[in-house]
């Protein structure tokens, strides 16, 4: 079994030592987004929901790199620093995911990288095929 390991450009570069995403056995695991620009560097808004709406355009790219698409995607873990976010974010989420929903879990952290207040990932499955 190998990994394949996604870099693009179409996301935010990593600001630690992980990947964007990885590919596996069929499955494509995207790190945390958060609503950083990729063309710019910067983070986007002050807001949660100008952040979550970023955050899953950067996953959109990650996982369409890793030849998959939200509508593969099957787990999402939310991240908000604020939990009275959650219905306003639920709104931007639900324009990626109108139906058939991916399961999800939804926490509350006391910070975020780069002082985000969202941050997202996602697993889904890939149409890539691994290389043995």
């Amino acid at each position: 079994m190998s990994k394949t390991i996604i870099l693009i450009k179409d996301a935010p570069a990593p600001v630690g030592p992980y990947s964007q995403g990885i590919v596996m056995d069929g499955w494509i695991w995207t790190s945390g987004q958060v609503g950083v620009d990729p063309a710019t560097g910067a983070m986007v808004g002050a807001d949660a929901v100008v952040q979550a709406d970023q955050a899953l355009r950067n996953i959109e790219a990650i996982l369409r790199q890793g030849g998959s698409s939200l509508a593969q995607v099957v787990r999402v873990t939310l991240y908000l620093t604020n939990m009275d976010d959650f219905s306003a974010v639920n709104a931007i989420y639900r324009n990626y995911f109108p139906n058939n929903f991916p399961a999800r879990s939804c926490v509350e952290v006391s910070r975020l990288p780069l002082g985000a207040l969202v941050e997202i990932d996602a697993v889904a499955r890939s149409t890539r095929l691994p290389s043995y």
